[in-house]
């Protein structure tokens, strides 16, 4: 009879035991993050396909000359027949916006940093940060190539003063953004001045900071471009300048696109670091379905 009974409440099989572990089901499995991804941004790849073959088709069917807007197609095997010197150029372009990039990052945050902490530091600083942001950057160019020459430094000069301000307004708006209540709980429980900046300034500082890398990521891949337009004789934007004066608009367009790629691979870099780093904002949240 015991037998029985307990052959009753024991489950029927391996399986349904293991989905019925403590009175409830095992969580369904996580999706795979690329399907994520794409199921995300459907509605985005389906307009970039839409836009692609409209521009197949709008040359063909408008007679539009293919030095004015070559299709897709044609770009892609003018890419294919140029792929190793665009991508050797890429590499040179990149580095330039990647080292103003950090260098503008490791200048800003200090910076905005002092600016908040010291009424003296904020009242020197504003406003020389006034009138270099007001001047226009490619006139300051000519100036660079005087000083540095025609090497890296110019360029890279050019690409860090470009993504400085977005970045150093951006965080200097976060840090002010801290709650002073919390700040003063902490002085008050002896918390020291370190403890309080990792613990308490820069997380509640993270999203506007993450905010102005990402604005400073498009900013510096096109100082980057505009840089080499200037004062170089290697890079994608002098192979720009190059297929231009020979009207070579297939490159022009597969230029366009491998920096534009570049600028974008960079930009979701800064993104996932942003969603690694905090994940508790509300701006990394996943939008909640619905249901009727």
């Amino acid at each position: 009879m015991t037998g029985q009974t307990a052959g009753q409440v024991s489950p029927s099989s391996p399986d349904e035991a293991s989905t019925h572990v403590g009175g409830a089901q095992a969580a369904p499995p996580k999706p795979n993050a690329l399907m994520a991804f794409l199921k995300r941004r459907k509605l985005v790849l389906m307009t970039l396909m839409i836009i692609l073959i409209a521009w197949e088709m709008a040359p063909r069917l408008l007679a539009i000359p293919d030095y004015l807007l070559p299709p897709p197609s044609q770009v892609f095997t003018a890419f294919l027949g140029q792929w190793q010197r665009t991508l050797a150029a890429t590499w040179i372009t990149t580095s330039v916006m990647l080292g103003g990039y950090f260098i503008a990052i490791v200048i800003s945050i200090p910076l905005a940093l002092a600016i908040v902490s010291s009424r003296v530091v904020e009242d020197t600083v504003e406003p020389i940060m006034l009138v270099f942001q007001v001047i226009p950057k490619i006139a300051i160019a000519p100036l660079f190539i005087v000083w540095f020459g025609f090497g890296y430094t110019p360029k890279t000069m050019l690409v860090f003063l470009l993504a400085f301000f977005p970045i150093t307004l951006s965080a200097v708006a976060g840090f002010r953004a801290v709650d002073p209540d919390i700040m003063d709980l902490a002085r008050s429980t002896g918390t020291s001045t370190w403890t309080m900046f990792r613990k308490i300034k820069l997380p509640q500082a993270l999203p506007q900071i993450f905010t102005g890398l990402k604005v400073g990521v498009a900013l510096a891949s096109t100082g980057a471009v505009v840089a080499e337009f200037i004062a170089s004789d290697r890079g994608l934007g002098y192979l720009l300048l190059e297929w231009r004066g020979e009207l070579d608009t297939p490159m022009v367009f597969a230029g366009v696109f491998v920096i534009s790629l570049v600028g974008i691979i960079v930009y979701y870099f800064v993104e996932a670091v942003e969603r690694f780093t905090i994940p508790w904002h509300v701006s990394q949240r996943d939008p909640v379905p619905v249901n009727a």
